[in-house]
């Protein structure tokens, strides 16, 4: 298992985990991994998204393309390139 509070404000639907890992250990590290896919597989499959309020980061950028069409995910890389081209 993975030690993981939530914060929360659920009231809209958005909560996060802290998961606490030592980010040295290759086991935590690949359970933390596990558990993030798993709830954003769910996320997806009850009509939610894997990107919450914040938009996308580098732990959930694999999974924007369960989420969006080809096109969708290119538009927003030209967006990006437009508004930050390094």
């Amino acid at each position: 298992g993975v030690l993981a509070p939530i914060v929360a404000h659920a009231g809209d639907g958005n909560f996060h985990l802290l998961m606490l890992v030592d980010p040295e250990d290759a086991v935590d590290l690949e359970k933390a991994s596990a558990v993030n896919n798993r709830l954003v597989s769910r996320a997806l499959r009850m009509g939610g998204t894997c990107t919450g309020e914040h938009g996308i980061g580098c732990g959930k950028r694999e999974h924007l393309v369960q989420e969006h069409a080809p096109e969708a995910i290119e538009l927003m890389r030209a967006i990006k390139r437009t508004l930050d081209p390094r």
